[in-house]
């Protein structure tokens, strides 16, 4: 056991003292704020900053709606004085409709025109489909598209209210919006939730889950190829057994990434603090965040060991991790289904896939703090024992193959490697 520390606290003496861990832990906070706020202010220049003028051709096919479609474009260029959206509005009654259809479409086509509106005959009866011919090739052109729905949408709504006499602005008012505020009733008091706040907080642990764990481990895979490679490995083996090294390794990567994600989640935590939401993460969590974090890390950590240990070069390596890092991409792609479902068949299922078990069940716990305790000790429990089994293979392929050069493994002879005592 003695042994294995000093090999861990080497490990990760020889990782934290060096400029580039010091840069990397410290500039991640810093990048993620910095880039949260180009993110906010790219997605206000968007939305409200100045913009081309665009210009729009319409053919009211129904001859209702043109009187209200361009008080809607007034009202719009009214108060958005540098987004302008010019109409032009076209007779639906003149000789040669298909035609001139056709070469306002061309027009689109040739960039003459950003748009051509068409608005259905019946759409005052809710019958037929209006069209919007556009040549959309970036985010503004969808945006001018959800404008112009929303003018036509409008314009439709109030002439039907005239048609039954009634007041569109009385409507306006009777419509009106009701503000409501989500207000978290616990032992401690009132508190108000952004709902957006209250969906991210599952998200940030599944991916300081997903660093901590797929991350920090790709150390292991670069470590144990490059010593291999320069032949260091040879000189330690003759002090230490294959296990003692390989355990070591684990045992200071692991304090590396506890490290790493130890500072990013007190930075998070410290602006959480700052804004007033400082309680949105119960201690509770942050224990079990620990439990999954170590167990994961030393069942990820092992596999990769064995992979190095298997590989003459990271091309190699890299082809055979393919697959297990893929596995890890699932609970980032899924996340927001499973948030919104945490309690279902297919979530409960995906939390007792050993490699993916770490970041599905903090996810669920981050989202259901009172989740089933039975199913959460279940995980954990599947975890202790997923992991001993995994170091045990894995070292007696790190045994043979770290000592092995030439032509990589097969999946025969990793299995033969397993079997030698």
């Amino acid at each position: 056991m003695d042994k294995i520390l000093k090999v861990a606290q080497r490990e990760y003496l020889e990782t934290v003292k060096t400029k580039v861990f010091i840069l990397s832990v410290l500039f991640m906070p810093i990048f993620m704020v910095v880039l949260m706020f180009i993110m906010g202010q790219v997605q206000k220049s968007a939305l409200t900053g100045p913009r081309p003028a665009k210009e729009i051709a319409v053919t009211d096919l129904s001859n209702e709606v043109s009187e209200e479609l361009r008080r809607a474009f007034d009202r719009h260029n009214a108060s958005n004085p540098q987004r302008q959206i010019i109409l032009t509005m076209y007779d639906a009654d003149r000789p040669g409709l298909d035609a001139h259809m056709d070469e306002m479409k061309d027009k689109v086509r040739r960039d003459e025109l950003d748009g051509y509106l068409v608005i259905a005959r019946d759409v005052i009866k809710g019958e037929g489909t209006s069209n919007l011919y556009m040549s959309a090739r970036n985010v503004t052109d969808f945006q001018l598209f959800s404008e112009v729905q929303r003018f036509v949408y409008d314009a439709v709504v109030n002439t039907r209210i005239k048609l039954h006499d009634l007041s569109p602005e009385l409507i306006a008012e009777l419509r009106r919006g009701v503000r409501l505020e989500q207000v978290d009733v616990s032992a401690k008091g009132e508190k108000k939730r952004e709902t957006m706040i209250v969906l991210m907080v599952p998200f940030f642990f599944l991916f300081l889950m997903f660093v901590g764990v797929s991350g920090t481990s790709q150390g292991m895979l670069t470590s144990v190829i490059e010593e291999k490679n320069s032949r260091v490995m040879e000189v330690l083996l003759s002090a230490l057994s294959p296990f003692q090294l390989m355990a070591g390794k684990i045992v200071g990567l692991a304090a590396i990434g506890l490290t790493v994600i130890g500072v990013w989640a007190l930075a998070a935590y410290g602006a959480a603090a700052s804004g007033g939401m400082g309680d949105i993460v119960s201690p509770g969590i942050l224990g079990y965040f620990i439990v999954y974090y170590v167990l994961g890390f030393l069942l990820m950590a092992s596999m990769l060991a064995a992979i190095g240990s298997a590989c003459n070069t990271l091309r190699e390596a890299q082809t055979l991790t393919g697959p297990v890092m893929m596995m890890f991409v699932v609970p980032m792609v899924a996340w927001f289904y499973i948030v919104q479902r945490p309690e279902e068949p297919v979530a409960v299922a995906l939390s007792f896939i050993p490699p993916l078990t770490p970041m599905i069940m903090i996810l669920r716990i981050a989202a259901v703090p009172d989740l089933s305790r039975l199913q959460i000790f279940a995980s954990i429990l599947l975890l202790a024992v997923s992991v001993p089994v995994v170091m045990w293979a894995s070292a007696k392929i790190f045994r043979t193959g770290v000592l092995m050069y030439g032509k990589p493994p097969s999946l025969r002879e990793l299995l033969r490697w397993m079997r030698y005592k």
